[in-house]
């Protein structure tokens, strides 16, 4: 019998990253669904879905600073809640305005945290 089963000898360990994209997801739709009370939930499942993708890239070594990462995705959520926000009416828009709220946070965070661990956005 194997120790491990499931895993090969090249792979050791397995990613926590995908159970926090879905819960990121599941959390930002129920936000937008119950709106009226639960807003911030959706702004923070984005946050977390968000983060939860950036992680993977760097777990899987696409990206090597996760802070620039962080900020690549905060130019996405501006542009991809930038057109669902002006493109659309009613309950769609606020799809766009949490995406956009997220975007912001994203953003000072990824400033926030490169500065606080003195990793140079400039670097590679």
């Amino acid at each position: 019998m194997d120790e491990q089963p499931g895993l090969s000898d090249q792979y050791r360990k397995s990613s926590p990253w995908p159970l926090f994209v879905a819960f990121g997801l599941a959390l930002f739709e129920v936000g937008i669904v119950m709106a009226q009370y639960l807003f911030p939930v959706a702004v923070g499942g984005m946050l977390m879905f968000v983060g939860s993708c950036v992680g993977i890239l760097r777990e899987s070594e696409y990206i090597k600073n996760p802070w620039k990462g962080l900020v690549v995705s905060a130019g996405l959520a501006f542009a991809v809640g930038g057109v669902v926000w002006t493109m659309t009416t009613g309950d769609v828009r606020l799809r766009g305005t949490a995406i956009l709220i997220g975007g912001v946070i994203l953003l000072v965070g990824a400033i926030a945290g490169a500065l606080w661990t003195g990793s140079s956005m400039n670097a590679s």
